[in-house]
């Protein structure tokens, strides 16, 4: 009888930990792994580029909570993915990348597309392995999974040397790692408590990767019966519904001022499953020195390790939501800072232009349902989905905390394929678009129907509002030349238009949706209108 090989089993493991999707370019020194996912039921999604099937993957891990899974091949693959796994860091998203490494003779002689994974991956990841026999694949999948999921969860890498794969391996598959949900402690419980309930103008912000749905109705519960006004770290808006009375807003780029005042003026300031790092701290100018911070987080090493506090607690949401008993009410306070959320964004929003992103958002907000799910990349463009679209239900909001331009398309076909029945809806401005615009190859030949609004303003426009402001008159590098997107899209087997003027947009959104592959529409936009707050020549004259 045939032995089962280290490549079977790994794929054995990955059954076992509940993985039904994988994302990959396919490259000689996985073949085995290949082989033996044909055979299997887990769905393989086949990418264009490794940075986008990464991306795919963390996209993946951000709807279901389970680690994101991505296959790619040694050297060039494995350096091209780094922008996922990038990704997976900065966000706190359980990631596991498998990746083909040379034969394990040829290791240390600078071999073809040879890499040294622990020098490369070893600031980026949680975890980094090679493995050197192929009877421990089990093991080190157990391993990878469990550091992708613990404290705050992140990324893990495993390289696979090619030949490792046709070891024999009898070991069993793992059992399914769960990460472990502690019981806060009760003494700190209730000092969090007390210093909620004597706060006269408490504030909660809330953020992280350690949610699920459950988790945020709790939080909704929690805020209710305590009394506090909640507000969402950047593009974590999903975790609160935004037309819930408690909700105050988003903390991230372009925030309200007036939701910053009262940040800046709180009396008790609770951390919830946020880092709180750079940009919803405003680059670390929130909170005030002197305000008290209660910080829950899953990771022990987070409480007070960037923002000095008053009381940190071990925990990950939804024990703590469980555990608390904080009560009050504060109805006039809570009332006056939604009210200040719903003035700030609301639409009509004044901006020059034949096609506005005002009147793109007020479509969407009358045309999407509440199971929507809309996802975006990094620019200027996304001030606008984040500031003006009202969240209604958790894992709805697929984005990149990082800021990594070139998420939105492959974040939209991953949840597209997560929740097929959802309409998916992706933000990308033309530059963003471009760093991983070929994935529009891998939604058709998915059979992905996302809808894809490129804003097209001819330049890179959250690097020249910046070069506006620092170096006036001094245009250099930010201006690019775009092709036709709607004929690229029809050349890749989708359905493409370009949308030029406010009348003709809703039609072509409704033409998208039903289209029933995916669609792109791309939206010629002036390049005056640099953000909801800011024009070109507002900031060259000083105004922006």
């Amino acid at each position: 009888m045939v032995a089962r090989t280290a490549a079977q089993a790994l794929v054995d493991a990955l059954e076992k930990q509940g993985v039904d999707r994988v994302f990959c370019v396919p490259g000689e020194s996985y073949l085995a792994v290949l082989d033996a996912l044909r055979d299997s039921a887990i769905d393989t999604v086949v990418a264009r580029q490794e940075g986008g099937a990464a991306m795919m993957a963390e996209a993946d891990a951000k709807l279901t909570g389970r680690p994101g899974v991505v296959f790619v091949t040694r050297g060039p693959g494995a350096t091209n993915a780094s922008s996922g796994v990038h990704v997976a860091q900065q966000d706190s998203t359980p990631l596991v990348l498998f990746a083909g490494q040379v034969e394990r003779a040829a290791r240390g002689r600078d071999a073809f597309q040879e890499l040294d994974f622990p020098a490369f991956y070893g600031g980026m990841a949680k975890f980094v392995a090679e493995v050197s026999d192929g009877g421990r694949i089990p093991a080190v999948v157990a391993d990878a999974f469990h550091a992708a999921l613990a404290d705050r969860p992140g990324p893990t890498v495993v390289a696979l040397p090619e030949d490792m794969l046709a070891d024999p391996c009898d070991m069993p598959a793992p059992p399914r790692i769960e990460p472990a949900d502690e019981t806060p402690d009760a003494v700190a419980m209730r000092e969090c408590d007390r210093l909620l309930n004597a706060a006269q103008r408490p504030f909660v912000i809330v953020g992280g990767s350690t949610w699920n749905a459950t988790a945020a109705a709790s939080l909704a519960t929690f805020a209710e019966t305590a009394g506090v006004p909640v507000a969402c770290a950047f593009r974590r808006q999903q975790l609160f519904v935004h037309e819930h009375p408690h909700y105050a807003g988003d903390v991230g780029i372009g925030m309200n001022p007036a939701l910053r005042h009262a940040i800046e003026e709180t009396d008790l300031l609770l951390l919830l499953g946020t880092r709180f790092s750079e940009i919803p701290s405003q680059s670390y100018q929130l909170p005030k020195a002197g305000t008290p911070v209660v910080h829950v987080h899953a990771d022990t090493g987070e409480p007070g390790r960037v923002h000095p506090n008053v009381l940190g607690i071990h925990a990950r949401p939804l024990p703590f939501l469980a555990a608390s008993k904080a009560h009050g009410k504060r109805a006039a306070y809570i009332q006056g800072l939604h009210n200040a959320y719903l003035e700030w964004s609301k639409l009509p929003h004044p901006a020059p232009g034949a096609l506005t992103m005002s009147h793109v958002m007020q479509v969407l907000r009358e045309a999407l349902e509440p199971d929507a799910i809309l996802t975006n990349g990094a620019g200027n463009y996304s001030g606008w989905l984040h500031r003006f679209h009202r969240f209604r239900r958790f894992g709805t909001q697929v984005a990149p905390t990082s800021g990594s331009m070139g998420y939105g398309l492959p974040a939209a076909i991953a949840a597209k394929l997560r929740h097929p029945t959802s309409t998916v809806v992706c933000f990308a401005g033309d530059g963003c678009f471009q760093m991983t615009g070929q994935e529009l190859a891998t939604a058709v030949q998915a059979d992905a129907a996302v809808v894809i609004l490129v804003v097209d303003n001819g330049m890179y426009g959250t690097i020249r509002m910046h070069q506006e402001r620092n170096f006036p008159g001094r245009v250099h590098a930010t201006d690019i030349a775009n092709p036709d997107f709607a004929a690229l899209a029809e050349a890749h087997g989708a359905h493409g238009e370009r949308v030029q003027t406010n009348a003709e947009f809703a039609a072509a959104f409704a033409r998208a949706r039903a289209a029933n592959k995916p669609a792109l529409l791309h939206l010629k936009v002036d390049p005056e209108a640099i953000t909801p707050t800011a024009t070109l020549s507002g900031l060259r004259a000083g105004r922006g």
